[in-house]
């Protein structure tokens, strides 16, 4: 039996008949569907960096609402967004490549799994040319084909000039600010454009440095605050070093991803994966990276030790470790054995002052 306050239920059926184009008053009870329901999630190609965000098996970023992958140049960003789309494709959707950059490799995104030839490209340059995009994009999907899954990727934001900046003078007062005013607008449409719409939007940015900043985050984000105020989810992502093969050739990159806000989970939580030069993200690579640092496997030398959900006990070294992962079922039950470790669970009413601590620094440079 429901608890609700009888004025709740009149206030709510007064306010929907007020605005009688749409629901505007809901009940959190789980018996409807409400905007704050994400009924769809992309992957982002690393499972650690979706539980990372979701806080939950098979999530991702969450389609209705905007992402923001940030980071210096070379940390990754344009792959993750790219591995985004890749993982719209294999559920059906549409992938939309928004480039300012000038600088797609299509054998590249056909390595990661990219059907290029059904991904639509477009080639923009300034921010209005973009957010009328993308306006006419979920428009068009409105009218046509609701349920239809569509990313669409902005690579990059920091790349986009304003119609103001393209036709001013260097040296004239003005220019500078006017991306900022026009996110600002345009961010404030297109976020509610998308709500409840099967839309994920995806916009890479550049970090840059603060001038003179001694404490605190030393990084910002072109274009203003209307970016990091909208985003639901923002992710940025670090260079960690070098990966080599035998030969001492640099086949790829480790990569950190913090998510710094969150408003799907958790926030402040990160995760390192590989990520290949030739085929993107080695996804498989960081479950064993993580089942050792939860003993799910036991290592001596180069050979692993695993037992799976049969009691049966696996030898193997590394290379072989895809081997292993080509049973569905000891897959499944490692992938759910990695998110049982991973998703974060707690109780802060169970945690008294001398166990927790704090630090000044929360974003992880």
């Amino acid at each position: 039996m429901s608890n609700r306050d009888e004025l709740a239920d009149v206030l709510a059926s007064e306010l929907n008949k007020q605005f009688k184009s749409h629901q505007v008053a809901y009940f959190l009870d789980g018996a409807q569907e409400t905007p704050t329901d994400v009924t769809e999630w992309v992957s982002t190609g690393s499972t650690l960096l979706d539980l990372a965000v979701s806080n939950k098996p098979h999530g991702g970023l969450a389609a209705g609402r905007i992402t923001e992958i940030n980071g210096l140049e070379g940390s990754g960003k344009s792959l993750i967004g790219a591995h985004a789309l890749a993982s719209t494709q294999k559920k059906g959707g549409l992938a939309v490549y928004i480039d300012t950059e000038s600088a797609v490799s299509a054998e590249f995104l056909q390595a990661i799994g990219i059907d290029t030839d059904s991904m639509l490209y477009v080639h923009l340059e300034t921010v209005e040319d973009i957010f009328d995009t993308i306006e006419t994009i979920v428009t068009k999907i409105r009218e046509s084909s609701k349920d239809k899954l569509v990313t669409i990727l902005v690579d990059s934001l920091a790349a986009a000039s304003t119609k103001v900046e393209m036709d001013a003078d260097f040296d004239k007062d003005g220019w500078a600010t006017s991306k900022a005013i026009v996110l600002s607008k345009a961010m404030r449409k297109i976020t509610q454009l998308i709500a409840r719409q099967k839309v994920c939007l995806i916009f890479t940015n550049q970090l840059r440095q603060k001038l003179g900043v001694m404490f605190g985050d030393p990084w910002t984000t072109s274009g203003g605050k209307a970016l990091p105020f909208h985003a639901s989810t923002r992710i940025r992502l670090k260079n960690m070093g070098q990966i080599k093969d035998t030969k001492k050739n640099t086949v790829g990159i480790k990569i950190k991803a913090q998510v710094i806000k969150n408003r799907l989970g958790p926030p402040l939580r990160s995760a390192i994966f590989p990520l290949f030069f030739d085929k993107g993200i080695d996804d498989f690579g960081s479950w064993l990276t993580v089942m050792k640092d939860h003993n799910l496997v036991k290592q001596a030398g180069a050979w692993y030790t695993f037992v799976d959900q049969d009691d049966k006990e696996h030898k193997f070294q590394s290379k072989d470790f895809g081997a292993l992962l080509s049973d569905v079922d000891t897959q499944k039950y490692i992938y759910d054995s990695i998110c049982e470790k991973v998703i974060l669970k707690y109780d802060s009413n169970q945690l008294g002052i001398d166990d927790v601590t704090t630090e000044d620094e929360f974003v992880d440079e």
